[in-house]
C-alpha cells in the first residue's frame, strides 16, 4: 500500500504526563497520538483526527534532561512566581507514517509552525516522501503507542487521548490505554506494514 513518509527532526521536545500539573514535570518518552494529531493539524490548517488518516510513527532521541523554568502562579487577581523542574528530550527524530496522501502538500508548505511538544519546540521536517509499504512477517516494531491489550507487545501503561475537540474549551477525546514501547520487539504473530528502506515495521492507529 501506498503510504506517506515524513521525517521531521528537533532539538527539544516535552510531552506532559496528564496527571501531571504541578513540581516536577517528567516528559513521556514519545509523543501521544494526540499530539501526532495536533502536529497534522498545524500543517494543514485545520483540525485533523483518526476519522481523516490512520496514522504510524516511531520517535526516537538522544538524551534525556532536566530544565529549571520560572512559572507563574495565578491566585484571584494575584500572581507569584515559582521555580519548576521541567524534563525534556533532546536530539528528536519523528518519522510520521500516514494513509491520507493528500496530506503530503500541507507538509510541503505547512500552514502554521510543526512543533514537537510546547510552542517553543520547533521542528523541522527533513523528508516528505510516498512510499510504498508490504505486509511482512518477523520485522521489529517499536518506539511508537501500542494499544493495550496487543498481543506480544509489553511496556509502561499509560492512559493517553488519541485527539482533542475543536472547541474553545477543548476535550480530550478517545482516552484508552496504551504501551509506551520504546524497544524495538520482532513481531512474529501476525504481518505488519514494513519499511523495507528503514527495516522495521509499522503500527498503524485506525
Amino acid at each position: 500500500m501506498k503510504i506517506l513518509r515524513v521525517k521531521i527532526r528537533s532539538w527539544t521536545a516535552s510531552f506532559r504526563y496528564p496527571i501531571f500539573v504541578a513540581g516536577l514535570q517528567p516528559t513521556l518518552p514519545l509523543p501521544p497520538l494526540s499530539t501526532i494529531y495536533g502536529l497534522i493539524s498545524a500543517a494543514n490548517g485545520n483540525v485533523i483526527t483518526p476519522e481523516h488518516t490512520s496514522v504510524g510513527y516511531l520517535f526516537s532521541f538522544h538524551a534525556k534532561a532536566t530544565d529549571l523554568e520560572t512559572i507563574y502562579e495565578i491566585e484571584g487577581l494575584q500572581a507569584k512566581s515559582n521555580v519548576a523542574k521541567r524534563e525534556f528530550l533532546y536530539d528528536n527524530e519523528l518519522y510520521l507514517y500516514l494513509t491520507n496522501l493528500d496530506l503530503e502538500n500541507d507538509f510541503r508548505q505547512p500552514h502554521y509552525p510543526i512543533c514537537l511538544g510546547r510552542s517553543t519546540e520547533l521542528a523541522m521536517i527533513e523528508e516528505v516522501k510516498v512510499i510504498e509499504l508490504h505486509d511482512k512477517t518477523g520485522v521489529k516494531v517499536g518506539k511508537t503507542l501500542i494499544p493495550f491489550p496487543t498481543k506480544g507487545f509489553y511496556g509502561a501503561l499509560q492512559a493517553l487521548p488519541t485527539h482533542f475537540s475543536d472547541e474553545v474549551n477543548r476535550k480530550a477525546l478517545g482516552t484508552k490505554p496504551f504501551f509506551i514501547v520504546e524497544d524495538m520487539i520482532t513481531v512474529s504473530e501476525n504481518p505488519m506494514p514494513y519499511d523495507e528502506e528503514k527495516n522495521w515495521g509499522v503500527y498503524f492507529h485506525k
